[in-house]
């Protein structure tokens, strides 16, 4: 039996069709993700906290959900909007449908409705409060509530998706360096690609401290991705900010990028309806090389793109950009010329793909091996 289910947005658009998982109702940002594949990956990204995500490509569930892929330990997204459901997967790794598992976690979804309008809508309006329900199907009523709920500006989130105690993810085969992960949001395989590399990974909470980080004695320190607004994020940007001054290599990703961008003294600012998807074009400027990568986010770095800033830790500049409108995707950090931080504000750990941008892990322990060489030689 179809179960009837509204979609509202504050500017008061509204979308019927079916319950798509739990029943129930939910608010969140609407904001869509234009993947067509590896929406496990989405749904499980912290990310995503209290956002509904729109599905841009209209059949999802084909490949059902399986126990392997999950990007952290939960559903993180508020509600999910579908076209078409599939109506039962297709692939071998699938331990159950899509559908059971949103059901067995509470996320309540809609499906059967125009996709493309709603995206259409949201590029032309921005990001917006949304609301889904199946039990309340009164549009002025649930209007009423969106129309409640806290914009996504403002919204310090890191602190609900960051994990509650630190743990190690050891390096595989010879270990070369040591790493502190300060976790405001971070995606497993991210850990995974370091210790790949011979990297001992110590993820924090955001909550932690530079003392907490000095125990550790780490040869660099990363910044993950995570939620909400970065202008809100004061404990990370100081946190930063002496790590900076301590002289530890640094490397970040996405919000890890929109803190290192305030602790190098810039401002962000909230896009229109930001960058979601496994296919966005972004060129490294260091290199000259076009990349395809995925992107989550709905916030960037306000810095120019035309001339280096000196700021007390060093040379900061742009070293990356979105070729579709332009937006910083990367910043530098040098000091004597030498490569001493860097962040990019899309996703190269790549789950689900592309995995054009996994050379920036290789960066990154060239960058803590030089940094290991000069201290060594200037102790000898």
């Amino acid at each position: 039996m179809t179960v009837p289910a509204l979609l509202v947005l504050q500017d008061g658009r509204s979308f019927r069709g079916q319950s798509f998982g739990a029943q129930g109702e939910t608010f969140g940002e609407a904001v869509f993700a234009t993947g067509m594949s590896g929406y496990q990956e989405t749904l499980t990204d912290p990310s995503y906290d209290r956002q509904v995500v729109i599905a841009t490509a209209p059949h999802i569930g084909n490949t059902g959900w399986n126990d392997e892929d999950d990007e952290s330990g939960r559903i993180w997204v508020a509600g999910y909007v579908v076209r078409d459901p599939s109506p039962k997967p297709s692939s071998w790794r699938a331990k159950r449908p899509l559908t059971e598992e949103l059901e067995s976690q509470g996320i309540v979804g809609i499906s059967g409705i125009d996709t493309r309008a709603l995206t259409r809508h949201l590029r032309e309006r921005g990001a917006m409060n949304v609301g889904i329900s199946t039990v309340d199907l009164d549009l002025e009523s649930l209007l009423e509530k969106v129309r409640q709920v806290a914009p996504m500006a403002g919204a310090d989130l890191a602190s609900e998706v960051t994990t509650t105690k630190a743990y190690v993810v050891p390096a595989q085969g010879r270990k070369r360096f040591t790493v502190v992960a300060v976790d405001l949001g971070i995606k497993a395989m991210t850990p995974q690609l370091m210790s790949r590399r011979g990297i001992e990974v110590h993820v924090l909470p955001q909550s932690a401290t530079l003392a907490d980080i000095e125990a550790i004695d780490p040869d660099g320190v990363f910044f993950s991705n995570g939620p909400g607004d970065p202008a809100s994020a004061t404990h990370a940007v100081e946190l930063l900010r002496d790590l900076l001054g301590a002289g530890l290599p640094y490397f970040g990703i996405c919000f890890g990028n929109q803190i290192f961008g305030r602790a190098l003294g810039f401002s962000t600012y909230k896009l229109k309806y930001g960058h979601r998807g496994i296919n966005q074009p972004v060129k490294d400027l260091t290199t000259g090389i076009v990349e395809i990568t995925a992107h989550n986010h709905g916030f960037a770095v306000d810095a120019p793109q035309d001339h280096s800033v000196e700021t007390e830790f060093g040379t900061a500049s742009v070293s990356h950009i979105d070729l579709n409108d332009s937006v910083v995707e990367g910043l530098e950090l040098r000091r004597d010329g030498e490569l001493v931080g860097f962040s990019v504000q899309y996703h190269p750990e790549a789950a689900a793909g592309p995995h054009d941008a996994a050379y920036l892990f290789d960066r990154f322990t060239d960058m803590m091996a030089r940094m290991d060489r000069k201290e060594a030689s200037h102790a000898a």
